[in-house]
């Protein structure tokens, strides 16, 4: 567990427990790929789709609550995150993931698709164990879909020169949205919240997954190699056009199309030469507004819950994924 935690005790200790849980759940007879999982979740991840789960738990009914099950409830959501960012370093052939050497990478995409099904069932395993006879086993089915939907979203629009940012928010609201909203809308009520808490909760955790992913996208532009913990400028390469580029772009079309028309063909040389016209032409800066405009958004909701302590640290832990480096 990393030092982000630092000023979240109850919650560090919550997601040391989480974390137990995944790796008794992913051994395996195939001792290789059990430690490829097992160092996937202790290498440096925030955990922050628990987190916020967790977070919502501490505005409910703590009497009512079943710890066990929200240790299973949590394992569940981060799990299928694990899952999810398997199938997309096979889909990037990104050969790093948190500081280690992928999965897909070490040993073949043929294994790490099935590592990734894996988990996939692992996940709806934890649910069986937990939501049995729940509405939440459709909640998180339709959810799944929703990811998968935004993830197809973003591969459909790959390489494409006149992307909106209505394409954008389209693809974010799936991919990466959807898992912060099933996060904090779960702890809200398996922690026994009231439903308008359950709401709210809801709505909180889809901004926030906008806010994050667009300030992941920034630091695709800002951030190095050594402190992001993966390739840079890999999205571009890819062709996931994001948001600071689609500022850019909107403001000077004719001079990225030298760059972009070259499509899966562009160099190295030319996707940081690109990357240095976003930020000349302020698309870095443009970005950051938006993120934090939509932070707002979810703060201004927290806001309204009620006063305690898991409120306190919703507010802190929101205002801090703007400040931070990777």
């Amino acid at each position: 567990m990393n030092d982000f935690w630092k000023e979240f005790p109850i919650t560090q200790q919550q997601l040391n427990e989480t974390c137990e849980l995944i790796k008794h759940q992913v051994k395996i007879r195939n001792k290789d790929i059990e430690a490829a999982l097992i160092e996937l979740t202790s290498s440096g991840g925030k955990l922050l789709r628990p987190a916020f789960f967790f977070l919502f738990t501490q505005i409910g009914d703590e009497q009512k609550q079943d710890r066990t099950q929200l240790i299973k409830i949590a394992a569940s959501i981060e799990i299928l995150h694990m899952a999810t960012l398997i199938h997309d370093d096979i889909i990037d052939d990104s050969p790093l993931r948190r500081g280690a050497v992928t999965i897909q990478s070490r040993y073949g995409k043929d294994i790490a698709v099935y590592t990734g099904d894996l988990l996939f069932t692992e996940f709806f395993e934890l649910l069986a164990e937990t939501m049995n006879g729940s509405d939440f086993l459709h909640t998180n089915a339709s959810a799944m879909k929703r990811l998968l939907l935004g993830e197809l979203d973003q591969m459909h629009t790959r390489y494409k020169t006149d992307m909106s940012i209505s394409d954008y928010l389209r693809s974010v609201n799936g991919k990466t949205a959807e898992l912060f909203s099933l996060s904090c809308l779960e702890g809200a009520h398996f922690g026994y919240a009231c439903p308008e808490v359950q709401r709210l909760a809801k709505r909180i955790g889809r901004h926030i997954g906008i806010a994050f992913q667009i300030y992941d996208d920034i630091l695709d532009y800002t951030a190095d190699v050594k402190t992001l913990k993966k390739p840079i400028l890999e999205d571009l390469a890819q062709g996931v056009y994001t948001l600071p580029l689609i500022y850019a772009m909107q403001k000077a079309p004719e001079r990225f199309a030298v760059y972009l028309e070259k499509g899966a063909a562009i160099t190295v040389e030319q996707a940081h030469e690109t990357a240095q016209l976003v930020h000349e032409l302020d698309g870095v800066n443009d970005a950051k507004v938006f993120a934090r405009r939509v932070t707002e958004k979810a703060l201004t909701d927290i806001e309204k819950l009620p006063n305690c302590l898991g409120k306190e640290q919703l507010t802190l832990l929101t205002e801090l994924l703007l400040q931070r480096s990777f």
